[in-house]
Parts: C-alpha cells; structure tokens; sequence
C-alpha cells in the first residue's frame, strides 16, 4: 500500500515539475526581455551624444529605470559640453597672452635701441604674469569643480580677512588704492580648509582693487546677523549693470570695454561660496556709485 501511495504521489511530481520548470524559465525570459532590451540601447549608445532611451511601450515596471538613466544621461551630456566649453574657452583665453609674449619677443629680438627692448621686455613679464595668473586661476577652477559635498569644519573669517589684505596692501598701494577692514569680533564659519576662504576674497579683493580709480578705498566689511555671517566687499569703481550681474559671475565674461583680468575671479569666488554653503551676491554700493560683493555664510 506504501508504494502505490508513493507512486501515486511521485509519478505527477516527476511529470509536473520539469514542465513547471520550463513554464518558469519561459516566463521569466519573457518578462527580463524588456531589460535585455534596454541593456542592448545602453550598449550602443555613443560615448559622446548620449541619446535619450526611448520609453513609450515599455513596461510599467522598467520605466522609472529608463527615466532614472535618461536623466543620468542628461547631466552627463551637459557635464561634457561644459568641458568642452570650458576647453575651449581656456584654449581662446590662453593664446591671447602667449601672441602678445611672441610678438613682445621678437620686438625685443630686433631692438637696436635699449629702450624699445626694454619696453619690450616689460611687456614680455607682463604677458608671462597675465599667462601665470589665468593658469593658476584654470588650476583652481579644476581643483574646486572635483570638490563634492558640505564642508566638514570651520574657520574664523576675520583673521582670513587681515592676511589676505595684508598680502594685497603692497600691490594695491602701488595702484593708488588704499584698503580698510571693518569688523572686530570672531565670525567663525563653514569651511574645512582656511586655502578656500583666502582664495575666495583675494578675488573679491583683487577684483574690486582692479576696477578702482586712484585715489579711492576698497573697504571689506565683515559682520554677523542672527542667522548668518556677512562679507562686503565695497569698492568705488564703476560698477556692474544690474542686468549683467549674472553674466559676470560666469566663466570667462568680462564686461565691454574691460580687457584686464581673464574674466575668471568671480567665478571662482562663486564657486567657493557654493562650497562652503554661502550666497554671493553682487549689489550696488550702498552710498553712491560703485560695487558691493557680499557673501552671506551661514553660521558655523
């Protein structure tokens, strides 16, 4: 009786099971058929045009996926046409001050007189500076643009703020600039690294002393609010139209008839206060004609 029940038992078993095995298989490649699909768009996709998948007729169930990698597409794509931008507009940038040390080069070559070749040299170390600083700001921009993610410490800003403009006196002074600083407390604030904070106001700093006439003051103004810390940058130059505020805060814009500089300083200082979780803002100044560049950090 034992082994008629286990045939009985056995024998539907023995039948059933490998057919349920290959209803399974069959339906789970049916249902995987989508991926695979998608999986084969993925891997023809062109490294440098990124195309979106196409999501009509998918499955419900794949296509927030499909959605997920049309978007990771997207800021791909715009992540390399800025670097290509920005290559290119580096490669622009970069030709100008090297023509001007050739041709310096060669007036200096075929100078008889020694005052001809020594304007030419003067014009030659001007060209290698305006070369060295538009390097070093490139430098800077690569270094800030790999940065990722909150800053994990703080610094006080005002001791920051007395070295920056000590570095700068000299220079400013021999444009017929003086500099003041106004604050004395102690205005910790976010920033892991006090590198950041010097490089974020020598270009405020650097900026506004450069578009000063001779004879006028650059003040830098550092004070705390209820809920956040405030740095000023005042200067008397000629200001910033309002409708071009935002322009200038982009890479390598500079306004007509302004050729100083490679239109790199407030992008920098843009980027380092996206950082450090501050706000740059670029308003008139509060007492007449000329610029004010405020950064609101908020409190450590």
């Amino acid at each position: 009786m034992s082994d008629q029940v286990a045939e009985h038992l056995l024998a539907p078993i023995a039948i059933g099971l490998p057919l349920l095995g290959l209803a399974l298989a069959l339906a789970i490649g049916q249902g995987l058929k989508p991926l695979l699909e998608v999986s084969r768009q993925v891997a023809r996709c062109d490294a440098q045009r990124l195309a979106p998948l196409p999501s009509r007729d998918v499955p419900a169930e794949i296509k927030p996926l499909i959605d997920q990698l049309n978007g990771l597409f997207g800021r791909i794509a715009e992540s390399l046409a800025n670097e290509r931008r920005f290559t290119a507009d580096a490669a622009h940038e970069l030709r100008t001050p090297i023509a001007a040390i050739r041709a310096q080069a060669q007036v200096a070559q075929q100078a008889r007189d020694p005052d001809t070749r020594n304007h030419a040299l003067d014009g030659l170390v001007r060209g290698c500076e305006r070369a060295a600083q538009l390097i070093d700001q490139l430098l800077t921009l690569a270094r800030l643009d790999a940065r990722a993610g909150p800053p994990q410490g703080h610094c006080d800003l005002l001791p920051v703020v007395r070295t920056v403009l000590a570095e700068l006196a000299p220079w400013a002074h021999g444009r017929g600039i003086a500099l003041e600083l106004l604050g004395d407390e102690s205005v910790p604030v976010p920033a892991d690294e006090t590198l950041l904070l010097q490089v974020l106001v020598r270009n405020l700093v650097d900026n506004a002393v450069r578009y000063s006439p001779a004879g006028q003051t650059v003040t830098v103004r550092v004070a705390a609010e209820p809920r956040a810390v405030r740095l000023e940058v005042l200067d008397r130059g000629p200001g910033i139209p309002a409708a071009e505020r935002d322009r200038v805060l982009g890479r390598f814009y500079r306004l007509a008839g302004y050729e100083e500089g490679a239109g790199l300083g407030l992008s920098i200082a843009l980027r380092i206060a996206e950082l450090c979780g501050a706000r740059l803002e670029l308003l008139d100044h509060p007492e007449g004609p000329g610029l004010c560049a405020t950064v609101r950090f908020p409190k450590a």
